[in-house]
């Protein structure tokens, strides 16, 4: 939404996120790991990331890979663009499992610090996914935002990811961003892979966690974001993956006509500012991923 207020609002939000909101800490049950804002850097802004260090304790990170462990490791699916199905690819390498949302109380109190720092409903986050990358395994560049309506309709976009890394990695294994625009500014040496010195790349430290959004401020998606995990050259990594949609994730309940409403009071305002040719994304959206202005925008029953 190209308005004062929503830039005032995303600029609050990104300043938060940078500076991070006392007032926002969130303990695990067991006194192990927090969201200390103090820890977190500016990574990038183009795509914008952060990087929060110590996000996880050492002890949690062992705990979600016994639960890996433990639930039994699969091949590494991807999303075809055109059909949205789950597909294998040799883009995509490693082997992973899903966690059950709360799974337990380890589990649920990262996820509540996950809320806390990004300041998204824990509802709009898909269930952690726990990766493992052996020698040589990868996953090439690649949006977590989707093309396909199939997937937009379960919850929308994916606006967030928060990649929390649960091993060290002696060699290889960095996130890259190939299309960073701040890619030029980072320095690196030969303890870098040659992957990494592709782009943008952050290193695994075990507990740090790495948030960057795939949609602007404006609910457009942002080819900035394009990521991939570089060959482990050396060693082994682990990493656990939290993907957060811009709307309740799950599948959509059938509505009417009648129920077809704005789902923000300034819908009529920002109608009447013309917002609905403008940011068509937003306020009108899709057959399958309803915008959040439909009635403003007098697109109900269409």
């Amino acid at each position: 939404m190209v308005l004062p207020f929503r830039r005032a609002v995303a600029a609050v939000l990104l300043l938060r996120l940078v500076l991070g909101d006392a007032s926002a800490s969130s303990h695990n049950r067991d006194g192990a790991g927090r969201f200390d804002p103090t820890r977190v850097a500016h990574v990038s802004w183009h795509p914008r990331a952060f990087l929060h260090e110590g996000f996880l304790s050492d002890a949690e990170c062992d705990h979600l890979i016994a639960l890996a462990r433990k639930g039994g490791l699969e091949k590494s699916m991807v999303v075809e663009r055109k059909s949205g199905k789950s597909v294998e690819s040799k883009a995509r390498t490693s082997s992973g499992v899903f966690l059950t949302s709360k799974q337990d109380e380890v589990v649920a109190g990262i996820e509540e610090r996950i809320a806390a720092w990004t300041f998204l409903p824990p509802e709009n986050g898909e269930p952690i996914q726990v990766l493992r990358y052996e020698n040589g395994q990868k996953y090439e560049p690649h949006f977590d935002y989707f093309s396909d309506k199939q997937n937009q309709a379960v919850g929308g976009h994916r606006i967030a990811t928060v990649l929390m890394y649960l091993s060290n990695v002696k060699m290889g294994g960095e996130t890259i961003f190939p299309s960073s625009e701040d890619q030029l500014t980072q320095e690196k040496d030969d303890t870098w892979s040659e992957c990494a010195q592709l782009g943008y790349a952050v290193k695994p430290v075990k507990g740090d966690a790495l948030l960057f959004f795939s949609l602007h401020p404006n609910a457009t998606t942002d080819t900035n974001s394009l990521h991939g995990s570089c060959p482990v050259i050396e060693g082994e990594k682990w990493s656990a993956t939290k993907w957060i949609h811009v709307r309740s994730f799950g599948y959509p309940k059938e509505t009417t006509d009648d129920e077809c409403r704005d789902e923000n009071d300034k819908c009529p305002k920002w109608a009447a500012a013309g917002e609905c040719a403008k940011n068509p994304e937003y306020m009108v959206g899709t057959r399958n991923s309803p915008g959040s202005c439909r009635k403003s925008c007098n697109v109900c029953g269409e």
